[in-house]
Protein backbone atom coordinates (compact mmCIF):
# COMPACT_ATOMS: atom_id res chain seq x y z
CA UNK A 1 0.00 0.00 0.00
CA UNK A 2 2.86 2.71 1.15
CA UNK A 3 4.60 2.53 -2.84
CA UNK A 4 1.04 2.39 -4.48
CA UNK A 5 0.98 6.49 -2.98
CA UNK A 6 4.55 7.24 -4.88
CA UNK A 7 4.16 9.40 -7.43
CA UNK A 8 4.05 13.04 -8.39
CA UNK A 9 1.63 15.63 -6.75
CA UNK A 10 0.80 18.95 -7.75
CA UNK A 11 0.23 20.68 -3.69
CA UNK A 12 -3.14 22.32 -4.57
CA UNK A 13 -3.47 26.01 -4.59
CA UNK A 14 -6.63 27.53 -3.07
CA UNK A 15 -9.27 29.84 -5.14
CA UNK A 16 -10.11 32.99 -3.65
CA UNK A 17 -12.88 35.63 -4.58
CA UNK A 18 -12.05 38.94 -4.74
CA UNK A 19 -12.88 39.71 -1.28
CA UNK A 20 -10.60 36.92 -0.04
CA UNK A 21 -13.12 34.56 0.88
CA UNK A 22 -13.11 30.92 -0.63
CA UNK A 23 -14.52 30.71 -4.26
CA UNK A 24 -15.70 26.88 -5.30
CA UNK A 25 -16.23 27.72 -8.79
CA UNK A 26 -12.90 29.38 -8.92
CA UNK A 27 -10.92 26.47 -7.40
CA UNK A 28 -13.19 24.15 -9.20
CA UNK A 29 -11.49 26.01 -12.77
CA UNK A 30 -8.41 25.68 -11.23
CA UNK A 31 -8.86 22.16 -10.08
CA UNK A 32 -9.44 21.17 -13.97
CA UNK A 33 -6.28 22.95 -15.09
CA UNK A 34 -4.36 20.91 -12.59
CA UNK A 35 -5.97 17.49 -13.21
CA UNK A 36 -5.34 18.19 -16.82
CA UNK A 37 -1.87 17.73 -16.39
CA UNK A 38 -1.18 13.82 -16.40
CA UNK A 39 0.15 14.01 -12.76
CA UNK A 40 -0.63 11.21 -10.11
CA UNK A 41 -2.43 13.14 -7.70
CA UNK A 42 -3.03 16.57 -5.98
CA UNK A 43 -2.41 17.24 -2.04
CA UNK A 44 -5.24 19.36 -1.27
CA UNK A 45 -5.08 21.90 2.14
CA UNK A 46 -0.91 22.46 2.82
CA UNK A 47 1.41 25.30 2.76
CA UNK A 48 0.62 25.96 -1.28
CA UNK A 49 -3.32 26.10 -0.25
CA UNK A 50 -2.67 28.79 2.34
CA UNK A 51 -3.86 26.55 4.90
CA UNK A 52 -2.06 28.49 7.72
CA UNK A 53 -4.35 31.87 6.44
CA UNK A 54 -7.69 30.09 6.40
CA UNK A 55 -9.78 28.62 9.03
CA UNK A 56 -10.87 24.55 8.96
CA UNK A 57 -14.70 25.31 7.97
CA UNK A 58 -12.43 26.30 4.42
CA UNK A 59 -10.69 23.77 4.54
CA UNK A 60 -13.31 21.31 4.96
CA UNK A 61 -15.01 23.18 2.12
CA UNK A 62 -12.49 22.69 0.13
CA UNK A 63 -11.74 19.11 0.22
CA UNK A 64 -15.34 18.86 -0.81
CA UNK A 65 -14.78 20.72 -3.75
CA UNK A 66 -11.76 18.87 -4.84
CA UNK A 67 -13.34 15.60 -4.28
CA UNK A 68 -16.02 16.09 -6.50
CA UNK A 69 -13.52 17.46 -8.93
CA UNK A 70 -11.23 14.47 -8.75
CA UNK A 71 -13.79 11.57 -8.44
CA UNK A 72 -14.36 11.25 -12.46
CA UNK A 73 -10.64 11.47 -13.51
CA UNK A 74 -9.49 8.77 -11.04
CA UNK A 75 -6.85 10.99 -9.24
CA UNK A 76 -5.22 9.94 -5.74
CA UNK A 77 -5.89 12.49 -3.46
CA UNK A 78 -4.15 13.09 -0.24
CA UNK A 79 -5.46 15.54 2.47
CA UNK A 80 -3.26 17.84 4.31
CA UNK A 81 -4.55 18.28 8.00
CA UNK A 82 -1.87 19.69 9.95
CA UNK A 83 -3.56 22.52 11.82
CA UNK A 84 -1.71 24.34 15.48
CA UNK A 85 -4.62 21.95 17.54
CA UNK A 86 -4.87 18.37 17.25
CA UNK A 87 -8.68 18.52 17.20
CA UNK A 88 -9.23 20.05 13.93
CA UNK A 89 -6.64 17.93 12.80
CA UNK A 90 -8.81 14.63 13.16
CA UNK A 91 -12.21 16.71 12.01
CA UNK A 92 -10.25 17.07 8.64
CA UNK A 93 -9.02 13.55 8.91
CA UNK A 94 -12.34 11.78 9.62
CA UNK A 95 -13.96 13.76 7.06
CA UNK A 96 -11.57 13.05 3.96
CA UNK A 97 -12.08 9.98 5.02
CA UNK A 98 -15.56 9.79 4.56
CA UNK A 99 -14.76 11.57 1.25
CA UNK A 100 -12.61 8.79 -0.79
CA UNK A 101 -9.24 10.51 -0.22
CA UNK A 102 -6.48 8.02 -0.52
CA UNK A 103 -4.24 9.74 2.17
CA UNK A 104 -3.43 12.04 5.09
CA UNK A 105 -0.53 14.29 5.80
CA UNK A 106 0.57 16.75 8.38
CA UNK A 107 2.58 19.29 9.39
CA UNK A 108 4.15 18.65 12.97
CA UNK A 109 1.96 20.79 15.76
CA UNK A 110 3.54 24.35 15.36
CA UNK A 111 3.01 28.24 16.76
CA UNK A 112 4.53 26.72 19.82
CA UNK A 113 7.75 25.26 20.55
CA UNK A 114 6.62 21.88 20.99
CA UNK A 115 9.33 19.18 22.11
CA UNK A 116 9.87 16.06 19.99
CA UNK A 117 8.10 13.57 22.43
CA UNK A 118 4.88 16.35 22.39
CA UNK A 119 5.49 15.68 18.04
CA UNK A 120 5.51 11.93 18.35
CA UNK A 121 2.57 11.95 20.29
CA UNK A 122 0.71 14.32 17.92
CA UNK A 123 1.75 12.03 15.27
CA UNK A 124 0.10 8.72 17.22
CA UNK A 125 -2.81 10.25 17.52
CA UNK A 126 -3.43 11.56 14.54
CA UNK A 127 -2.32 8.18 12.59
CA UNK A 128 -4.66 6.29 14.93
CA UNK A 129 -7.85 8.72 14.06
CA UNK A 130 -8.41 7.39 10.80
CA UNK A 131 -7.75 4.16 8.69
CA UNK A 132 -5.86 6.19 5.89
CA UNK A 133 -2.38 6.09 5.35
CA UNK A 134 -0.84 9.21 6.56
CA UNK A 135 2.15 10.54 5.51
CA UNK A 136 4.68 12.90 8.22
CA UNK A 137 6.27 16.60 7.02
CA UNK A 138 9.55 17.54 7.51
CA UNK A 139 9.74 21.21 6.70
CA UNK A 140 11.56 23.24 8.75
CA UNK A 141 11.40 26.48 6.76
CA UNK A 142 7.84 26.66 7.24
CA UNK A 143 7.86 24.90 11.49
CA UNK A 144 11.26 26.52 12.60
CA UNK A 145 12.88 23.70 13.47
CA UNK A 146 13.80 20.05 11.96
CA UNK A 147 12.39 16.67 13.49
CA UNK A 148 15.18 14.95 14.71
CA UNK A 149 16.30 11.96 13.11
CA UNK A 150 15.78 9.21 15.74
CA UNK A 151 12.19 10.92 15.93
CA UNK A 152 11.71 10.75 13.08
CA UNK A 153 12.73 7.35 12.51
CA UNK A 154 9.82 6.44 15.49
CA UNK A 155 7.52 8.73 13.88
CA UNK A 156 7.31 6.35 10.42
CA UNK A 157 7.65 2.83 12.39
CA UNK A 158 3.58 4.08 13.78
CA UNK A 159 1.01 1.62 12.47
CA UNK A 160 -0.72 3.98 10.13
CA UNK A 161 2.04 5.94 8.99
CA UNK A 162 2.94 5.29 5.17
CA UNK A 163 5.74 7.54 4.25
CA UNK A 164 7.05 11.90 4.78
CA UNK A 165 6.92 14.88 2.57
CA UNK A 166 10.61 15.46 3.01
CA UNK A 167 11.29 19.73 1.94
CA UNK A 168 14.72 20.28 3.50
CA UNK A 169 17.77 20.55 1.73
CA UNK A 170 19.97 18.04 4.37
CA UNK A 171 19.99 15.68 1.93
CA UNK A 172 22.39 13.60 4.20
CA UNK A 173 19.61 13.07 7.00
CA UNK A 174 17.30 12.22 3.91
CA UNK A 175 19.95 9.44 2.40
CA UNK A 176 20.07 8.08 6.87
CA UNK A 177 16.08 7.96 6.88
CA UNK A 178 15.76 5.83 3.93
CA UNK A 179 18.35 3.41 4.87
CA UNK A 180 16.12 3.29 8.23
CA UNK A 181 13.21 3.10 7.06
CA UNK A 182 13.43 1.60 3.46
CA UNK A 183 9.91 0.62 3.17
CA UNK A 184 8.23 4.05 3.73
CA UNK A 185 7.26 6.33 0.77
CA UNK A 186 9.30 9.45 0.26
CA UNK A 187 8.22 12.65 -1.58
CA UNK A 188 10.75 15.33 -1.97
CA UNK A 189 8.88 19.04 -1.82
CA UNK A 190 11.75 21.32 -3.39
CA UNK A 191 10.59 22.02 -6.69
CA UNK A 192 13.44 23.42 -7.74
CA UNK A 193 15.58 20.40 -7.11
CA UNK A 194 13.63 17.42 -7.59
CA UNK A 195 16.18 15.71 -9.63
CA UNK A 196 18.88 15.76 -6.33
CA UNK A 197 16.10 14.28 -4.44
CA UNK A 198 15.04 11.59 -7.15
CA UNK A 199 18.98 10.48 -7.13
CA UNK A 200 18.93 9.81 -3.56
CA UNK A 201 15.89 7.46 -3.81
CA UNK A 202 12.58 9.84 -3.81
CA UNK A 203 9.47 7.86 -4.90
CA UNK A 204 7.75 11.01 -6.51
CA UNK A 205 7.34 14.80 -5.44
CA UNK A 206 4.99 17.18 -4.32
CA UNK A 207 5.22 20.58 -5.19
CA UNK A 208 3.43 24.30 -5.19
CA UNK A 209 4.35 24.98 -9.41
CA UNK A 210 3.65 21.21 -10.42
CA UNK A 211 0.05 23.53 -10.24
CA UNK A 212 0.64 25.06 -13.41
CA UNK A 213 3.29 23.12 -14.92
CA UNK A 214 2.83 19.67 -13.57
CA UNK A 215 2.89 18.25 -17.78
CA UNK A 216 6.91 19.53 -16.64
CA UNK A 217 7.32 17.59 -13.59
CA UNK A 218 5.82 14.40 -14.47
CA UNK A 219 8.04 14.57 -17.74
CA UNK A 220 11.33 15.31 -15.52
CA UNK A 221 10.31 12.47 -13.13
CA UNK A 222 9.37 9.95 -16.30
CA UNK A 223 13.18 10.85 -17.91
CA UNK A 224 14.82 10.34 -14.51
CA UNK A 225 12.95 6.76 -13.72
CA UNK A 226 13.90 5.66 -17.89
CA UNK A 227 17.25 6.89 -17.09
CA UNK A 228 17.59 9.80 -19.29
CA UNK A 229 20.02 11.82 -16.71
CA UNK A 230 20.54 14.08 -19.02
CA UNK A 231 17.17 14.76 -19.93
CA UNK A 232 16.05 15.04 -16.55
CA UNK A 233 18.33 17.81 -15.89
CA UNK A 234 17.34 19.73 -18.80
CA UNK A 235 13.46 19.86 -17.59
CA UNK A 236 14.86 20.95 -14.43
CA UNK A 237 16.85 23.89 -15.51
CA UNK A 238 13.23 25.16 -17.08
CA UNK A 239 11.63 24.39 -13.38
CA UNK A 240 14.47 26.40 -12.62
CA UNK A 241 13.91 29.31 -14.94
CA UNK A 242 10.44 29.85 -13.79
CA UNK A 243 10.59 29.17 -9.50
CA UNK A 244 13.73 32.30 -10.17
CA UNK A 245 10.95 34.17 -11.56
CA UNK A 246 8.70 33.51 -8.35
CA UNK A 247 11.24 34.36 -5.58
CA UNK A 248 10.87 38.07 -6.16
CA UNK A 249 6.95 38.38 -6.05
CA UNK A 250 6.58 35.87 -3.22
CA UNK A 251 5.78 32.62 -4.45
CA UNK A 252 1.96 32.47 -3.85
CA UNK A 253 1.42 35.93 -5.16
CA UNK A 254 3.41 35.20 -8.33
CA UNK A 255 1.87 31.82 -8.79
CA UNK A 256 -1.50 33.28 -8.93
CA UNK A 257 -0.63 36.00 -10.97
CA UNK A 258 1.20 33.54 -13.93
CA UNK A 259 -2.32 31.67 -13.12
CA UNK A 260 -4.01 34.81 -14.16
CA UNK A 261 -2.07 35.65 -16.81
CA UNK A 262 -3.26 32.51 -18.80
CA UNK A 263 -6.69 33.47 -17.98
CA UNK A 264 -7.18 31.72 -14.86
CA UNK A 265 -8.22 33.66 -11.67
CA UNK A 266 -7.70 32.40 -8.12
CA UNK A 267 -8.15 35.43 -6.55
CA UNK A 268 -5.99 37.47 -4.25
CA UNK A 269 -3.69 35.52 -1.64
CA UNK A 270 -5.29 35.86 2.02
CA UNK A 271 -3.63 38.90 3.44
CA UNK A 272 -1.21 39.63 4.64
CA UNK A 273 0.60 38.25 1.70
CA UNK A 274 0.37 40.30 -0.82
CA UNK A 275 2.64 40.48 -4.31
CA UNK A 276 6.01 41.78 -3.21
CA UNK A 277 6.37 44.05 -6.87
CA UNK A 278 3.65 45.79 -8.56
CA UNK A 279 4.69 44.50 -11.96
CA UNK A 280 4.20 41.44 -10.73
CA UNK A 281 2.09 39.66 -13.18
CA UNK A 282 3.71 41.45 -16.22
CA UNK A 283 7.32 39.34 -15.12
CA UNK A 284 4.75 36.16 -14.92
CA UNK A 285 3.47 37.08 -18.18
CA UNK A 286 7.19 37.77 -19.64
CA UNK A 287 8.26 34.36 -17.98
CA UNK A 288 4.93 32.49 -19.40
CA UNK A 289 6.53 33.66 -22.65
CA UNK A 290 9.61 32.14 -23.17
CA UNK A 291 9.53 29.11 -24.87
CA UNK A 292 10.78 26.47 -23.14
CA UNK A 293 8.12 27.42 -20.43
CA UNK A 294 5.44 28.24 -22.85
CA UNK A 295 5.60 24.73 -24.23
CA UNK A 296 4.91 23.34 -20.63
CA UNK A 297 1.86 24.95 -19.63
CA UNK A 298 -1.94 22.25 -19.87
Amino acid sequence: MTKQLAGMYAALMTALDDRGEFDPDRQRKLNDYVLRQGLDGLYVGGSSGESGLLDTAELLDQQKVVADSARAAGTRLIAHVGMPNLRDSIRLAKQAESLGYHALSALPPHSYPFSDDEIFAYYQALSSATALPLIVYEVPVRTGRPIGLDTLVRILGLKGVAGIKFTSTDMFKFSMLRRRCPDSVYFFGFDEIYLTGAVLGADGGIGTTYNLLGRLYAALDQAFRAGDLARAQELQDVSQVFVESILDTGVLPGMKAAFKAIGIDCGPTRAPMVLRVADGEARMRAVLARPEVKAWLA
